[in-house]
């Protein structure tokens, strides 16, 4: 199975995840809600995710759960046989807990890049793909502003990360 480019869309995403956490450290506020500083600093933009977060999640216990949810994904992309399932469940053991709603928006936005992420997980809904995040995500769009990952994202896939082999002639 030539899965290049799902591990390709899976590690822009840990770039974004580890962006988030830079951007949150930066303001400071450890013991505020993630979803009220995404509010005031106008993150949605970039990082439409957090809008999937329990509303009582802090600063200080998201760094955590990232930290113990994506540690493993940078070995696991590189197996040469790609364990889809570790790789969702433990961001859904880790970031969404208690949190079943924010879960399927969670994974709704991920299968836009990701068809295949958190099948075969309990506590998923048939129409996760279909739910927005939220109605901040769409007041951005609605907007003109692209994400950063919007702009980049093109529907055409080509070599990277692992371009074909060349043949020697």
């Amino acid at each position: 199975m030539d899965d290049r480019f799902d591990r390709r869309e899976l590690l822009l995403h840990l770039g974004d995840m580890l962006q988030s956490l830079g951007c949150l450290a930066r303001t400071g506020a450890r013991d505020t809600p993630v979803l009220q500083l995404a509010k005031e600093h106008d993150l949605f933009r970039d990082f439409e995710f957090l809008q999937a977060l329990a509303p009582q999640m802090t600063v200080a216990d998201f760094s955590t759960r990232v930290a113990n949810a994506f540690f493993r994904w940078p070995e696991e992309l590189l197996d040469i046989e790609l364990n889809r399932k570790a790789l969702a469940s433990t961001v859904q053991q880790e970031l969404f807990d208690g949190n079943p709603d924010g879960w399927n928006s969670y994974v709704g936005y991920l299968r836009k890049r990701v068809k295949w992420f958190g099948d075969g997980l309990p506590g998923m809904t048939n129409d996760a793909g279909d739910e927005p995040l939220h109605d901040a995500a769409e007041e951005v769009n609605r907007s003109g502003v692209a994400s950063s990952r919007e702009r980049e994202v093109s529907g055409e896939r080509k070599g990277w990360p692992w371009p074909e082999p060349r043949t020697t002639t």
